[in-house]
């Protein structure tokens, strides 16, 4: 049948090629079939085939710098467009694809994700809230992290072989790897987005923070201005349940609170008066370092996850509109 099929694939003949049964042959055959069945679909196309592929760069390169100016001019509807970008389309795909565990986690992830960032939005602040709020996006950001770390190792022992040792298949080794890859980033995404709209609200209505401008309220030496609870530890004693830690410009905070503000709400400036943090100081632990390098991969990802669909989909509809197929 191999070399029936070899035959057919160099003839001239392009109705042979669709009168072939696709369901006796093999995957490889299969494969080499329909790979033919395409080239013979669209040959004569060049011409086509060139000037699709200039509307798609043409577009690429324009919404490129479309979104570019949009970010730096209205960079707070950029991220909110952005995030629910984020937060909707994998959402399409998943009711298409009937990707139901995705969708089951989804859902879990959705529903305390708005009960944590209904209670960081509330006017007056509970106490409690900023806390809350740092302890669930700093834990799903722990376990996207490792959920990418192992998703990236299944990845590269399958493609180096290692999963003959453990009896795995590796069609099964590649699909766990990349699932667990996908996961780690998506939710990595979308948590530190989340985080930082959460830590906006949280720092404003406590006051010691403002987005633009001045504070309204002056930050003593005892108080937090990330939560605006007191400090009770001295910077340089060692506390029992958590330190406390100076920035470069003399504000001290919970070393729990400008953790999380730094990692999790992804501000890299001082609570208070807006002083670049120096993360390498931060961070000297070279265990702690990968949390911050992973952020900033999450960072350069929202692009691709959050507009390169949308991108995609005006392409189509351009091809579609010029009667390109």
């Amino acid at each position: 049948m191999a070399a029936v099929v070899e035959v057919e694939v160099g003839g001239p003949l392009e109705h042979d090629l669709e009168e072939v049964d696709l369901s006796h042959l093999g995957p490889e055959e299969r494969w080499r079939v329909e790979h033919a069945q395409m080239h013979a679909k669209h040959r004569g196309h060049e011409a086509m085939h060139a000037e699709m592929v200039l509307i798609l760069i043409a577009t690429l390169v324009v919404a490129q710098l479309l979104l570019v100016q949009w970010k730096q001019r209205h960079p707070r509807s950029y991220n909110m467009v952005t995030l629910f970008q984020m937060w909707v389309v994998p959402l399409y795909f998943t009711v298409k694809l009937h990707w139901w565990r995705f969708l089951v986690i989804w859902v879990v992830f959705s529903a305390i994700t708005a009960f944590v960032t209904f209670r960081a939005t509330r006017k007056p602040l509970v106490q409690t809230t900023p806390r809350l709020v740092y302890k669930w996006f700093l834990l799903i950001y722990k376990i996207s992290y490792a959920a990418g770390i192992v998703g990236y190792m299944a990845v590269m022992f399958t493609l180096f072989g290692l999963n003959v040792l453990f009896r795995i298949k590796p069609e099964d080794g590649m699909d766990f790897g990349i699932s667990l890859l996908f996961y780690g980033l998506y939710y990595g995404v979308l948590e530190r987005d989340f985080a930082e709209v959460c830590a906006d609200y949280m720092a404003s209505t406590i006051g010691f923070y403002s987005a633009s401008g001045m504070p309204t309220k002056h930050l003593s030496d005892s108080v937090c201005a990330v939560c605006g609870q007191p400090i009770f530890v001295d910077v340089s004693e060692e506390g029992i349940l958590e330190n406390t830690y100076r920035l470069s410009c003399n504000h001290v905070f919970h070393e729990f609170c400008i953790r999380g503000w730094c990692i999790v709400g992804k501000k890299q400036t001082c609570p208070y008066c807006k002083e670049k943090v120096d993360l390498k100081r931060m961070f000297s632990n070279p265990w702690e370092r990968p949390h911050v390098m992973y952020g900033q991969l999450l960072d350069w990802l929202r692009y691709l996850v959050a507009w390169q669909p949308v991108i995609v989909g005006l392409v189509q509809g351009i091809n579609y509109v010029l009667g390109l197929e």
